[in-house]
């Protein structure tokens, strides 16, 4: 087979996307690896997630699977409360390798977005990432992009930064920025005039997107490496 029939065939394939349940477990360690090796590849960091952890969302009915028609695991991702439900995230959004650059990221938002205003139709949906693509899916879902705190101050939350590799660049802006963006959907749409023209940018084109990632990229490594080179010159000082 040819690489252009191997697309072909893959762009024609077939999903099947449904809330998970305790059949799926099967496929936690799977989940959990591949989202490891991802945001390793990438640079960033997650927080990270166990198995079991895995399993328990599956079992609750918040979180959405993504299959092949032959049963093969394509993606995934889960649904996390905070403040008392209050707020909603969609978290550990991951696609296998085998199923990549054919818009099945897009269609798993869709479907755990919906799952989300299902169950917390009251609750406040937020994300961060460091991915200019799902900022522009999640533009055109209706999020639009806020500061940290319009979020959750539930602590649980931001433990679980911990295990970015960014998370000493979040604590030494005292949780107020990192290289995530944060991006809000409210269901009662009361934005503000600025934030629906900021919104309706962002879903303009994904140069956008790119173009403030990068720049938060490039201000917050500088930064990281400025106080990194300081510390070494107060070393310095210090043995002198």
């Amino acid at each position: 087979m040819t690489v252009s029939q191997k697309n072909a065939t893959m762009f024609n394939q077939k999903f099947i996307i449904k809330p998970a349940g305790e059949e799926h477990c099967q496929y936690a360690e799977t989940i959990t690896n591949e989202m490891e090796q991802s945001a390793q590849a990438r640079g960033t960091g997650i927080a990270k997630r166990s198995p079991e952890y895995i399993k328990t969302k599956m079992r609750e009915g918040k979180a959405v699977i993504a299959l092949t028609n032959t049963g093969e695991w394509a993606g995934f991702c889960y649904i996390e409360a905070w403040g008392h439900g209050k707020f909603v995230a969609n978290s550990g959004l991951i696609v296998s390798p085998n199923f990549r650059k054919f818009g099945l990221a897009r269609e798993i938002k869709k479907e755990v977005f919906k799952l989300s205003r299902k169950k917390y139709p009251d609750s406040k949906i937020f994300g961060l990432t460091t991915g200019a693509a799902v900022m522009k899916i999640n533009s055109e879902l209706g999020y639009y992009p806020v500061s940290y705190s319009d979020l959750t101050t539930d602590e649980d939350f931001w433990k679980g930064c911990q295990s970015c590799v960014n998370y000493p660049i979040l604590m030494s802006k005292n949780r107020s920025n990192c290289l995530c963006t944060a991006m809000l959907y409210e269901p009662k749409n009361v934005k503000k005039a600025e934030q629906k023209k900021l919104s309706s940018e962002f879903k303009k084109n994904l140069s956008l997107f790119e173009r403030l990632v990068n720049i938060k990229r490039s201000m917050f490594l500088n930064f990281a490496k400025g106080k990194e080179a300081l510390v070494k010159v107060k070393d310095k000082v210090n043995q002198s």
